[in-house]
């Protein structure tokens, strides 16, 4: 009987142990299989590629927070090589752009157009016709506006992601995750990533993900990776034309 026993028990143990090395008992799960590759790289390859992912997409959807020259705005924009359309958000106001080529379009409603009130010696009810005239009207923003630049700079995807995508500092592997489920490496830069980090996607191309910028400088996700659309301008009857300087802006 103690013989028996004992066979049983060794069975047991035996079953036991192939049952834990089938389960990955044996060794931890590879987080790269089944993926592009990327993360097996180093940090600065894998910087790399995303930036020549990126630099060679035709078009993209950047969403997010950016904190600049110390105001922040909230953006949500489709960019391709045309130029771009979204929505901009900043201190309590919002307003949409629209490139096409050169062509600068700004929209908003009437209450962004009136913040702009007594100081030109308006009363408040020709402040209020004048913004009533832009309300949800496209504005021709020409080139030679003061607000050209700051303002097509929201719409140009190579600016914005030159711009955006630099790390700063030594760069280092972290861990592998997810982003609205693709799965993801993270890179990241300087002392517990105060230097921005980079979330890499590991499934396709190693196209950039989502972004938190140095310095808390806010988050950016970027996504719809080539996923193209057509930008097209307003109609004639929708749009105002000042001439050389738009309406004074917030």
């Amino acid at each position: 009987m103690r013989t028996r026993n004992r066979a049983v028990v060794a069975a047991m143990c035996a079953g036991l142990a192939a049952t834990l090395a089938a389960c990955g008992g044996g060794g931890e799960k590879d987080p790269d299989a089944g993926t592009n590759g990327v993360g097996k790289l180093p940090a600065p390859k894998i910087e790399s590629k995303a930036r020549l992912a990126a630099s060679s997409a035709k078009s993209v959807r950047l969403s997010g927070n950016l904190v600049t020259r110390g105001a922040t705005y909230k953006l949500d924009m489709r960019l391709n090589a045309d130029g771009g359309t979204g929505q901009v958000s900043t201190k309590g106001s919002s307003f949409e752009l629209l490139r096409v080529g050169k062509e600068l379009y700004l929209k908003a409603d009437a209450g962004f157009w009136s913040h702009d009130d007594s100081h030109d010696g308006e009363s408040g009810g020709g402040v209020g016709n004048a913004a009533g005239k832009l309300d949800n009207k496209y504005v021709k923003v020409p080139s030679g506006d003061p607000s050209y630049q700051r303002l097509s700079g929201f719409t140009d995807m190579k600016l914005l992601l030159d711009g955006l995508l630099g790390l700063h500092g030594k760069i280092a592997t972290g861990d592998h995750g997810r982003v609205d489920g693709v799965r993801t490496i993270t890179i990241s830069a300087g002392k517990a990533g105060e230097g921005g980090s980079l979330d890499v996607s590991l499934e396709g191309r190693p196209y950039p993900l989502r972004l938190q910028r140095a310095g808390g400088a806010g988050v950016i996700r970027l996504a719809d990776w080539n996923q193209g659309f057509k930008l097209t301008a307003p109609e004639k009857g929708h749009v105002l034309d000042y001439g050389q300087q738009i309406p004074e802006t917030p």
